[in-house]
């Protein structure tokens, strides 16, 4: 894991392999310390539900962590955390979020990992952390931008 760019608001990093990229998800997943929305975005393959697998694993999941593209969410219950982990790929119009109730996914012992938010604007609340994660050379190039305050925060035990 090599740190490329670090500012307050800002790190980024090359990540060569999965295993890297899923401990690095368990570094973010062990700084947090309150409810938190970090939205992913990447191509299709880029490692976003490999980083949500290793975050969610590192806090206490035993077992498979998939990719929710066919239904939406997939809930986990790790206590003190309830964790989601959206996949709007085939979300085919953001109104469908209303429909399942996405204000309730966001209450103070919610951790929310949501891949494509873009495909959920308007309706997701605000992200204190979003991660772009790209193909480069033979890993992935992975970039942290604080969206908040607390997103500063999390940046900076992450240096």
């Amino acid at each position: 894991m090599t740190q490329a760019l670090i500012t307050p608001s800002n790190l980024a990093l090359f990540l060569p392999n999965e295993a890297s990229t899923e401990a690095f998800a368990a570094r973010v997943a062990g700084v947090i310390e309150q409810a938190t929305v970090i939205y992913l975005e990447g191509d299709l393959g880029a490692g976003k539900t490999t980083f949500s697998r290793g975050f969610i694993q590192s806090l206490g999941h035993i077992g498979k962590v998939k990719s929710p593209t066919y239904t939406l969410v997939e809930p986990y219950e790790i206590k003190p955390w309830r964790i989601f982990h959206f996949d709007l790929y085939r979300l085919s119009d953001a109104e469908e979020l209303e429909f399942m109730g996405i204000r309730d996914y966001f209450d103070d012992d919610c951790l929310c990992l949501i891949e494509w938010p873009d495909k959920g604007a308007g309706l997701l609340a605000s992200a204190d952390l979003h991660i772009s994660i790209e193909f480069s050379e033979t890993g992935r190039a992975l970039k942290l931008e604080a969206l908040s305050a607390y997103g500063k925060r999390l940046i900076t035990k992450l240096q």
